[in-house]
């Protein structure tokens, strides 16, 4: 029998009519034979709800890792009522099934409560557990620290305890189920020439989760990629007996065809921040990121330019618009030691991505960007590139149209993505 983990995010079990969904497609893979582990998130809304029950409660005194420990017993509460209540349904439909939180796995993580990252999974009585045709049901977003205590793995956090637990458990593939039929090449809500993607790789979804994409977690498709566990994005509103094919993202020797460009990506929750006139000598850009890095504040896109000042330069970035303050007010206290003259912000700033395997091998990618996007008048503020992306910074008003562009320059309305592999 082969072993498949198989995820349902919150939206998917945002009620007992959608967890009753749930069970039908778990009870489509069990009744085919399959060992079959479930990782399931909170019900939709009830972490925001929780979340907003330990702000209400106030800060406790004296220690902020006191609050960090209380916040994960808290929050980590909604994927245990879930796990218990699709374990209920299982049974009362004659399965064997029980719920699973993360300390009994184990799932053992670090001591970052709130946001830790998972330090190891023992799999074995996991596995041994659904071999012997018990469905376990395991609770997302949670693990154990050191201190004995629960851990939760930060926002998205299910999908990486599912591709985890696929990894320890040696299983076939991790299906996430989600309100979604698959990845597509671009958000169909911005254009209705988007098409659903039959494969994608790894290395693809990874730049699609670092620069803005909704379908998947970044360090779940991390994982994934580390430990080559395919997984299947699927349709929780599809129905049980009649499934979608969904996007199965895989390793690149998999995908038979490589498509120059796969997707067009944008992300709206940008901002940037220009430093102005900071003197043109060693260290100090350092001294500017080592601030920022200090108060882990994640930056991209940084550009480096001249100063009409003689011996000083202009250094720009983006970050994420909910670290703006922040960074603002760290770059503020540094001010006195950088020597920095002024600095400025802009939210009204959008990055928009194209990805794509075939930037290894082909010319011409990134002109027929700018030329597209030039014909159309949208200026570009900002530029990166890896080996199969390129981002843009653009006004954030000109963002949907850019995708528009994009996604008719390269072609992707019409390349028929669905049948790629």
């Amino acid at each position: 029998m082969a072993r498949i983990v198989m995820k349902f995010g919150g939206t998917s079990v945002a009620n007992l009519d959608r967890i009753r969904a749930a069970a039908a497609f778990v009870r489509r893979e069990v009744d085919a034979g399959h060992s079959v582990a479930v990782v399931v998130s909170a019900m939709a809304g009830e972490t925001n709800r929780l979340v907003g029950l330990c702000a209400d409660a106030g800060e406790p005194a004296p220690a902020l890792d006191a609050r960090d420990i209380e916040y994960d017993a808290v929050v980590a509460s909604g994927e245990q009522v879930t796990s218990g209540l699709l374990a209920l349904v299982m049974q009362n439909l004659g399965y064997r099934a029980r719920s699973w939180q993360g300390w009994q796995i184990p799932l053992k993580t670090d001591m970052a409560h709130g946001k830790a990252r998972i330090a190891e999974i023992e799999g074995e009585a996991l596995g041994e557990a659904i071999d012997s045709g018990e469905i376990a049901i395991c609770a997302g977003f949670q693990g154990i620290a050191p201190d004995g205590r629960i851990a939760t793995l930060g926002r998205g956090g299910s999908d990486t305890s599912a591709v985890a637990i696929a990894a320890a458990i040696g299983a076939e593939r991790c299906d996430i189920y989600t309100d979604v039929d698959g990845v597509y090449t671009t958000d169909p809500r911005l254009t209705k020439q988007a098409r659903r993607i039959g494969k994608i790789s790894f290395e693809e979804m990874l730049e699609m989760a670092s620069v803005g994409a909704k379908v998947l977690q970044t360090r779940s498709v991390e994982l994934a990629m580390r430990y080559n566990v395919p997984v299947r994005v699927l349709s929780s509103f599809d129905p049980p007996d009649a499934p979608g094919p969904g996007t199965l993202i895989c390793d690149e020797e998999d995908i038979v065809e490589e498509n120059i460009v796969t997707t067009v990506t944008p992300d709206f929750n940008e901002a940037s921040v220009t430093i102005l006139a900071v003197p043109d000598e060693p260290g100090r850009a350092a001294g500017i990121f080592n601030a920022l890095a200090a108060a882990n504040i994640n930056i991209d896109m940084i550009v480096q330019s001249a100063s009409r000042e003689a011996g000083f330069a202009n250094i720009s970035f983006t970050t994420k618009e909910g670290e703006l303050d922040r960074a603002m007010k760290v770059l503020s206290e540094e001010q006195p030691k950088i020597g920095f003259k002024a600095m400025q912000s802009d939210r009204n700033v959008a990055k928009v991505s194209v990805i794509g395997l075939g930037m290894k091998s082909h010319a011409g990618v990134a002109a027929t960007m700018f030329r597209a996007l030039a014909e159309k008048g949208i200026n570009i503020q900002n530029i990166s590139t890896s080996e199969i992306k390129i981002s843009v910074l653009i006004n954030a008003d000109a963002a949907e149209y850019a995708v528009r562009v994009l996604h008719d320059a390269y072609g992707l309305d019409k390349t028929p993505q669905a049948a790629r592999g």
